[in-house]
C-alpha cells in the first residue's frame, strides 16, 4: 500500500461517515463509488485472502439497500456472508479494512458484536430467511414498524431449511423482503432440479423474440387479431410463472418480483422503494455476475470464491514459499480414486464442495459414481444411508463445520441401523481466517459417544490413506477427520493397509511421563519431546493413539501404568473431547492413582479468526506450548 491516505486513494467511499449518506450521491457519484468499493474489496483481499468473488458481484446490490433502507433502524441480514464485504466497508468499517479475516482484526463475515449494522451473525448457508422472520415477529409483537430484508444467495435457495423459512413467512403473512441474489453458483456449481428451475429466465433472448413473434402473428388475424394481442398481454403474468420461478415464491404466498438486472443501481433502487411501501411478504429475484469488475474472478469465479493471497494486477496466486507437499484434502480425494478403481461399490458423496472436498478427481473418473446433493447436509447422509441397504459403500465428504447439521441423520439414519458409511470430514480442527463459524473443533464431541461408531484420525498422509482404506473394509459406520492445509511430506503408499481397530502406536519410548496425541497434534508433540530431551535429557514418551473409538485401552492402561504422567493432546473442544475419552477410561478402570494427567485441546470458548499458526501458538497447540507443559510436568517428577 502506497504513502497516501484511504481519503485520497478512495475519496468517495471516505466520504461516507453514514450508510445513509449514499441516499444523497447523485449518479457520477454513485459510478465512482462503485468502482472505489471494487477496487478496495480487490487490494484488500489480494493481501489477506478472502472472499472475493461472492462481495464484487453484489456491489451495486449493496449500494441499492442502503439507498432505501436505514440499517440503524431496518434489518439486512445477510446470508452465509462471505458478500458482505461493501456492505462492512459502507457501514463505518473502512479503516478496520486492511484487518480484514487477521488475528484481532474484523471478521470476514457479519457479526453481532462487530457492528451496530450487523444484525445477525452468519457463516452458515440458508439461515436468513429464519432469523429475518424470527426479527418480523418480533417487530409485530412490539408494535414497531420498520423493514426487515433477507438477502439470499441462489446457492443458499438449495439447501431445505430456507424453504421452511419461506413457508412459515408465507403462512403468517409477515411484511419482510427477500432479496434472491441469483449468480448460477454458491462456491462450485449449484446443481438439482431447483437450480436449473432458477435459471429459467425472461431476459433469455429466444423468450423475448418468441414473445414478439407471437405477438405480430396474432395482429395479422383478422378482426380478432388486436383483442387476442392484449388478451395475451394481460396474460404474460401466466408466461412469466411459466418461465421464471414466479410461481414457486407466489406458491409461498411470497408478491415476486423479477428476475431483475442486479448490476443496474437505477432499477435496483426504484424496485426495493416500491417492495418497502407494500406490507407483505414479498420476495425478489436479482440476477448479478459474481466476480463483476474483475476479469479475473469473472472468468473463473469457483476460484476466486475463497481465495488466497494473489497479485491484483493478474489475479495470480501468490507463492510465499515454493511448496510441492500435498494437502490431506489432495492425499484423500486422489486415494479414494484408487480404491475406487478396484472397487465399483465405492461411491462418493459431498454437499456444494468437490473441489473443497477433493473429490473432482473422483467425479472425473467415475462421474456415474459422484454425487454433489448441494448444500443439502442432512439429505447426504441419509441419502449415503439408502446406498449403504443396497450393499454400496457410500463415502461423504463434508467439513466438520458443516456435518454438525446432519447430527441426527448420523444417529438415527446410520449408526442405528449400522449401515456401513464412511463420514470423512474435512477441516477438523483449527482452520484459520475464516473463524468460529468455521473451526471444526467440536466432531469428536458430538459424534464419540454414538453407539456403532468407529472414530479415527491420521497423524500424516500414509495413515490417512491406511484409515480410509480401514474404513471401506469395515462393515459398519466410520468417521474419518483430518484437518486444513499440508501435509507433513511423509511418503505416500501405493497400497494402503488395514489398521487394526483400537490400536495405536508407540512413535517415541521415555520413562520421564508421556503425551498421548491425536491427529494433527502427533506431530508437534513428538517435535516436543525430543525438544526436551535436547535441553533436559529427559525422556518423554509419544503414543499416537489413532482411534479415538473404539480407544487404544489396553496401551493407554499400560501407559498410565508405567508413567508419572500422561498429557493428552487434541485439536479438539475439551469438554467431550478425546482426553475426556481417556479420562474416563482411567477413571472408570481406576487407573488414575499416582498418575498425574492433563489435558490440551481448545477451551470453553469459540476462537477468533487468525492463521492457524497463529491460533495454535495462542492456544497453547503447537510444539513449544506442548514444550513448555511438559517442562512443568517433567519438574514435579519425583
Amino acid at each position: 500500500m502506497t504513502s497516501q491516505t484511504l481519503e485520497e486513494l478512495f475519496p468517495t467511499l471516505a466520504a461516507v461517515h453514514h450508510p445513509t449518506d449514499v441516499q444523497s450521491m447523485d449518479e457520477r457519484e454513485l459510478i465512482r463509488l462503485g468502482e472505489e468499493l471494487r477496487r478496495m474489496i480487490i487490494q484488500t483481499v489480494s493481501t489477506t485472502g478472502g472472499h472475493l468473488a461472492p462481495s464484487l458481484g453484489v456491489v451495486e446490490l449493496t449500494m441499492a439497500l442502503l439507498r432505501v433502507f436505514n440499517p440503524e433502524r431496518d434489518k439486512i441480514i445477510w446470508d452465509v456472508g462471505h458478500q458482505a464485504y461493501a456492505y462492512k466497508l459502507l457501514t463505518g468499517r473502512l479503516e478496520q479494512f486492511h484487518t480484514l479475516r487477521q488475528l484481532g482484526g474484523i471478521s470476514g463475515f457479519p457479526r453481532r458484536c462487530e457492528s451496530q449494522y450487523d444484525h445477525f451473525g452468519v457463516g452458515h448457508s440458508s439461515t436468513s430467511i429464519s432469523a429475518a422472520l424470527g426479527m418480523a415477529a418480533a417487530r409485530d409483537l412490539a408494535g414497531q414498524k420498520h423493514k426487515i430484508v433477507a438477502v439470499i444467495g441462489d446457492g443458499s435457495m438449495t439447501a431445505g431449511m430456507a424453504y421452511e423459512g419461506l413457508n412459515q413467512a408465507g403462512g403468517l403473512e409477515k411484511n419482510m423482503i427477500v432479496v434472491l441474489n441469483d449468480n448460477e453458483m454458491s462456491i462450485s456449481k449449484n446443481v438439482g432440479a431447483l437450480s436449473s428451475f432458477l435459471s429459467r429466465k425472461l431476459s433469455k433472448r429466444w423468450v423475448q423474440r418468441f414473445k414478439q413473434e407471437a405477438e405480430s402473428i396474432m395482429r395479422q388475424i383478422p378482426r380478432i387479431g388486436d383483442d387476442l394481442a392484449e388478451y395475451a398481454r394481460r396474460s404474460e403474468d401466466s408466461l412469466k410463472a411459466f418461465f421464471t420461478p414466479g410461481m414457486l415464491f407466489e406458491a409461498f404466498r411470497f408478491t415476486y418480483i423479477g428476475p431483475l438486472k442486479g448490476h443496474d443501481l437505477r432499477m435496483l433502487t426504484n424496485v426495493f422503494k416500491q417492495a418497502s411501501e407494500l406490507e407483505k411478504p414479498v420476495l425478489i429475484h436479482v440476477l448479478t455476475r459474481k466476480g463483476k469488475g474483475y476479469k479475473p474472478a469473472e472468468t473463473n469465479p469457483s476460484y476466486y470464491h475463497g481465495v488466497g493471497c494473489f497479485a491484483p494486477e493478474t489475479g495470480a496466486a501468490r507463492k510465499f514459499v515454493a511448496c510441492s507437499l500435498p494437502t490431506y484434502t489432495e492425499v484423500f480425494g486422489c486415494t479414494l480414486r484408487k480404491l475406487a478403481e478396484r472397487d465399483d461399490k465405492i461411491v462418493a458423496i459431498t454437499a456444494a464442495m468437490p473441489e473443497g472436498t477433493g473429490l473432482s478427481c473422483f467425479s472425473e473418473r467415475f462421474p456415474e459414481r459422484f454425487f454433489d446433493v448441494g448444500i443439502c447436509e442432512q439429505h447426504a447422509v441419509t441419502f449415503a444411508a439408502g446406498l449403504a441397504t443396497q450393499g454400496m459403500k457410500p463415502v461423504v465428504a463434508i467439513y466438520s463445520t458443516f456435518m454438525q447439521r446432519s447430527y441426527d441423520q448420523i444417529i438415527h439414519d446410520v449408526c442405528l441401523q449400522n449401515l456401513h458409511v464412511t463420514l470423512c470430514l474435512d477441516r477438523c480442527g483449527l482452520v484459520g481466517e475464516d473463524g468460529p463459524t468455521h473451526h471444526g473443533v467440536f466432531d469428536l464431541s458430538y459424534l464419540r459417544h454414538i453407539p456403532n461408531l468407529v472414530i479415527m484420525a491420521p497423524r500424516n498422509e500414509p495413515e490417512l490413506q491406511n484409515m480410509l482404506a480401514t474404513a471401506l473394509d469395515y462393515a459398519g459406520p466410520v468417521v474419518l477427520r483430518y484437518p486444513r492445509g499440508l501435509g507433513e511430506g511423509a511418503a505416500l503408499v501405493e497400497n494402503p493397509e488395514i489398521l487394526p481397530l483400537g490400536q495405536g502406536e508407540l512413535l517415541r519410548p521415555g520413562t520421564d511421563g508421556v503425551v498421548v496425541a491425536l491427529g494433527s497434534r502427533v506431530g508437534p508433540a513428538l517435535e516436543a519431546a525430543n525438544c526436551l530431551c535436547a535441553t533436559t535429557g529427559k525422556e518423554v514418551a509419544v503414543f499416537n493413539a489413532r482411534f479415538v473409538k473404539p480407544l487404544p485401552q489396553d496401551q493407554l492402561l499400560a501407559l498410565a501404568a508405567s508413567q508419572p504422567f500422561m498429557l493428552v493432546v487434541e485439536e479438539n473442544a475439551l469438554q467431550g473431547g478425546f482426553g475426556s475419552a481417556v479420562l474416563e477410561l482411567l477413571a472408570d478402570q481406576d487407573a488414575l492413582q499416582g498418575l498425574r494427567f492433563r489435558r490440551l485441546g481448545i477451551p470453553d470458548q469459540f476462537i477468533e479468526h487468525g492463521a492457524q499458526k497463529e491460533l495454535r501458538a495462542k492456544l497453547g497447540l503447537n510444539k513449544d506450548g506442548i514444550v513448555n507443559v511438559l517442562q512443568e510436568m517433567v519438574t514435579q517428577n519425583r
